[in-house]
């Protein structure tokens, strides 16, 4: 595999951007890293409108971030929803570690664990997944993520999804609808959109 940023173990040189953003009235505290998406001196677009349009379901007080890169969708999450149970997850090694030092830096505790998709959380479910997909690593990945969050989610949870429409997002939408039986656009913004499905009781 490439040394994109859907890899176990990165190969290029390691180096650190630190930068401070804010986010429906949250300013958090980040260290992003090469390697990792979205290195940089800013949260992206895509996981900012994320971020800004999550509600909770309700249907569990636990969320699922699959593939959390340095970690800003599950901060952000558990720093303006404290009593939500936060599971960060991703396959890259580096940035595992870079979003458990930056929960340490925010001083916000969430489980980040390394997991390829969901092995390391088989048996587990929550009321919330969210993510912005590794489109890089193909759309046999992204499917998968979409077709195997169905059994990871309690009825009424919701899988949300953060895509370009127009650049990957518009098959991950018809993937959510196929497989849930229905799909939202909770919000569109410069030809970012953010998807829902809910898993029905």
């Amino acid at each position: 595999m490439s040394d994109h940023y859907y890899t176990e173990k990165p190969k290029s040189e390691v180096r650190e951007c630190r930068f401070d953003w804010r986010i429906a009235r949250n300013t958090l505290s980040f260290v992003s890293v090469s390697g990792v998406f979205a290195y940089g001196s800013r949260v992206d677009r895509a996981s900012e409108l994320l971020i800004s349009n999550f509600k909770p379901s309700g249907a569990h007080p636990s969320v699922l971030d699959m593939g959390c890169g340095y970690g800003p969708i599950a901060l952000f999450i558990k720093a303006r929803y404290p009593h939500l149970d936060v599971t960060a997850l991703d396959i890259n090694e580096r940035a595992v570690y870079y979003t458990k030092r930056n929960a340490d830096i925010n001083n916000l505790y969430v489980r980040v664990i390394k997991s390829d998709l969901y092995s390391e959380v088989e048996g587990r479910t929550f009321g919330d997944i969210v993510s912005n997909p590794p489109l890089a690593a193909g759309k046999a990945v992204t499917f998968r993520l979409i077709q195997e969050a169905v059994r990871h989610l309690f009825p009424g949870g919701a899988l949300q999804i953060v895509a370009y429409h127009n650049k990957g997002g518009k098959s991950l939408k018809k993937m959510m609808e196929e497989t849930f039986g229905n799909v939202e656009d909770v919000v569109k913004s410069g030809g970012i959109r953010v998807y829902r499905s809910v898993k029905m009781p």
